[in-house]
């Protein structure tokens, strides 16, 4: 397998050229942030993610997590490297200093989360689901239970879980029975949950499951949820660990993929009833429970970047080592590197243009989410949350499918070569497909898309970035004059961006003027958020070309440079075209969808 390689350049071009990171650095808290401490984060991150959890890989694929005498053993290796990862404080950067936190926006945590994904998949499942529960704590948790959990949560000593998944229930959460008793100041639940990730493990001194269970007098259905934080071990006033809780790991799953990653069939409550402690209100559970879940999809989108920045590393490397066949009409006809060939080409430039597109998405749903937290001015959080509401589905969904499609491309460049486990293109292409299903299956992204954030609002949110994006196709034919360097690309660019934002504005004014036919706007969901994804990704590759643009047309040369115009040319050229003929399917897709009945479908 390929070593792993931060591509430190294309984030840092992201973070100071396309993000306007010198005004996230003005928001308050965010003081030290400038261009000097971003190198030097990114830097040593870098370090860790390429010497230390990149070998971790293959060693989490082949060895697996195993469960011994009631007790998760990870793989060699894992436990001394996630000791590192926290005293290096890593797992603290995008938190307040007062928590005990980096103070580092959000912006910039997001190139460090790719770095830990890239690196090992596996392995950072752990740190995301415990910043996801430290978002939770600040947000819903007691005094006490803030000042008793949050620093260490914060710090990466104690992880933390999401318990949501039942046998019988699935995604339907309304569905849940594991129930909650009241015990005096706490409460006792007993109920099983399925697919926890690193619901058990040897890495930290202590586990904080955050679990949705059915209150004591709730109603049936999700309005009767709550939301608790049951630890492995209680803790005790004064901050020690105290005798181990009612809770247990029954089995490990065997998956198709992520073998690192324990993923837990757990059981709580088989005894005296485990402990478990309100967060929020009672029946108020899933308002408290979205709160970890959309930060969790921001990061679960991030992994396909993740991994199919991975796999586009390890196909060029093969690409450009592996000679093999001619090229047409060459003279005298030599074997070639297969980079050299056409078919070949094609697919690294569509892995190498959809990576940086979905990069570039997630990146900036990020700097959304810095503004929403920190902007001084409250109309700006406002309009910055709504835009976040709307980009989280997509980067869930978009970027997660992104992951799956690169990596098989990947497995496509090596040929046969990729079949073979040893050369490591295959376990990215296992480990990727869980990721659409992760958090709300893509579907679930695509309806919640198109309901909650589409519909509800009659699409202002959706027209407001539309017209973000056709101010800026006038800023592109501007640069796109006859004296740039770079006019035939850039008019590329934005002829189709401008074509798939019409075709967008056209799906959106379709799926508001439905007339309230729910099952119509759903049955082209999925569609409609691929669209979406390709014109919001494409946009944001598109201001990274003009950003390019400007640096060549000043006078620069630098290869990197008209290597990002290239390949915002190419997006342009070979992706959004078909994203823009999505409108047909997104209109039409309901009349056959159930022509056949169901026991007719055999």
């Amino acid at each position: 397998m390929s070593n792993y390689r931060a591509p430190l350049n294309d984030m840092r071009f992201m973070l100071t050229k396309v993000l306007d990171l010198e005004a996230t650095a003005r928001l308050p808290g965010f003081d030290a942030v400038g261009v000097e401490l971003i190198d030097a984060v990114l830097g040593e991150a870098a370090k860790l993610a390429t010497d230390v959890i990149a070998p971790l890989n293959r060693i989490g694929d082949s060895e697996h997590s195993r469960l011994e005498d009631g007790t998760v053993r990870t793989p060699s290796g894992f436990a001394d490297a996630y000791r590192q990862f926290v005293a290096g404080g890593w797992n603290a950067a995008p938190f307040d200093p007062e928590i005990g936190g980096q103070g580092l926006p959000w912006s910039l945590a997001m190139a460090l989360f790719e770095m830990w994904e890239s690196a090992c998949l596996a392995f950072s499942l752990c740190p995301t689901l415990t910043q996801a529960a430290v978002e939770c704590l600040s947000r819903h948790g007691s005094a006490q239970l803030k000042a008793l959990y949050l620093g260490k949560l914060v710090s990466g000593a104690w992880s933390g879980t999401m318990n949501l998944t039942e046998p019988q229930s699935g995604s339907d959460l309304g569905g849940i029975r594991t129930r909650a008793e009241r015990d005096g100041q706490h409460y006792r639940l007993r109920g099983t949950k399925v697919f926890i990730t690193y619901g058990d493990h040897d890495l930290a001194d202590n586990i904080v499951h955050i679990v949705l269970a059915r209150s004591p007098d709730g109603a049936p259905g999700i309005k009767g949820l709550s939301c608790f934080l049951v630890p492995k071990y209680i803790v005790e006033l004064d901050g020690s660990l105290g005798a181990r809780n009612d809770v247990k790991p029954l089995s490990i799953e065997r998956k198709m993929g992520i073998h690192g990653s324990p993923t837990m069939t757990m059981a709580y409550g088989e005894s005296e009833g485990a402990v478990g402690y309100l967060l929020g209100t009672e029946n108020g559970g899933i308002d408290v429970m979205f709160t970890m879940m959309n930060n969790a999809r921001l990061l679960v989108g991030l992994e396909g970047v993740s991994l199919a920045e991975r796999a586009y590393q390890m196909a060029l490397g093969y690409a450009r080592d592996r000679v093999q066949g001619r090229t047409s009409g060459a003279r005298p006809p030599e074997p070639v590197a297969i980079i050299e060939h056409p078919d070949v080409r094609r697919m690294l430039m569509l892995m190498k243009a959809k990576t940086e597109a979905a990069r570039a998405l997630a990146y900036l749903a990020a700097e959304c989410l810095d503004h929403a937290q920190r902007n001084p001015d409250a109309n700006t959080r406002a309009t910055n949350q709504r835009r976040l509401d709307l980009l989280t589905p997509v980067v869930k969904a978009w970027c997660s499918e992104i992951g799956v499609e690169v990596t098989s491309l990947g497995l496509q460049v090596h040929g046969g070569m990729g079949y073979i486990e040893e050369t490591g293109a295959a376990q990215l292409v296992r480990d990727a497909r869980i990721v659409p299903i992760y958090e709300g299956t893509n579907g679930i992204q695509a309806v919640d898309l198109v309901g909650r954030k589409v519909l509800r609002d009659d699409g202002k949110v959706v027209f407001a970035f539309l017209d973000e994006v056709r101010e800026f196709g006038e800023e592109l034919a501007a640069a796109a004059s006859p004296d740039s360097t770079c006019a035939h690309d850039l008019g590329v660019t934005r002829r189709a961006l401008a074509d798939s934002r019409t075709a967008l504005e056209t799906a959106t004014r379709w799926l508001i003027g439905s007339g309230g036919e729910f099952s119509a706007v759903a049955a082209g969901a999925t569609a409609y958020l691929q669209l979406f994804g390709a014109v919001a990704a494409g946009h944001g590759l598109a201001r990274g070309a003009l950003k390019a643009a400007e640096h060549l047309d000043a006078g620069g040369n630098d290869p990197f440079y008209r290597a990002k115009i290239a390949t915002a040319c190419f997006y342009a050229e070979q992706v959004l075209p078909p994203a823009a003929a999505l409108l047909g399917p997104i209109t039409r897709s309901t009349n056959a969808l159930f022509a056949i009945p169901a026991e007719h479908m055999g």
